[in-house]
């Protein structure tokens, strides 16, 4: 199934195979990957391209976030929500290039999926964001998420499979 979502500012649309390079340009960056538990470090072009060419579950939703303007509309960044086994929430997860960030399209995008997702009845989300990267807390928390009393351990495979502090949350949707 493919979905677009149209935000004030930006376009979520599905991730296509010929999305590789633009994909590849905007993550490649260690400040991006180090941030993410499942990306390697360093970021390939093979790995670029697997991710755009893997299929995609029916009950996932995992977008391209993308900037619409005057010269197209760059991809910027991706954010999904995808059912987290065995839990039955949907576990939310994204990222934005750093030259997009601090602008608050983490946060559109982060608002327009669970719109979204309100809407096609998924009740929980759950999220999560290693404790050096706060400014991914202050999003979830922004929009309802709340915070778990206790860290969890994390395997980041941008950091060579070390294991780091993450501040867990959950969020009620519907």
């Amino acid at each position: 199934m493919y979905m677009f979502i149209r935000s004030e500012r930006l376009m979520l649309r599905p991730i296509f195979p010929e999305d590789w390079r633009e994909l590849f340009a905007s993550i490649a960056d260690k400040r991006v990957v180090r941030m993410l538990a499942s990306a390697p470090w360093p970021y390939t072009v093979e790995d670029a391209r697997s991710f755009c060419d893997q299929p995609r579950r029916a009950d996932e939703m995992l977008f391209a976030i993308t900037l619409p303007g005057e010269d197209g509309a760059p991809l910027i960044g991706t954010i999904g929500l995808a059912p987290a086994e065995p839990e039955t929430a949907h576990e939310l997860g994204y990222w934005i290039a750093p030259s997009h960030q601090r602008r608050g399209y983490g946060s559109e995008a982060v608002g327009a999926v669970l719109a979204t997702a309100r809407a096609l009845g998924v009740s929980e989300a759950t999220a999560g964001h290693f404790v050096d990267n706060p400014v991914s807390g202050k999003v979830l928390q922004k929009w309802g998420f709340q915070r778990e009393s206790k860290l969890a351990q994390t395997a980041s495979a941008g950091r060579g499979g070390q294991t780091v502090p993450t501040q867990r949350y959950r969020l009620t949707i519907a």
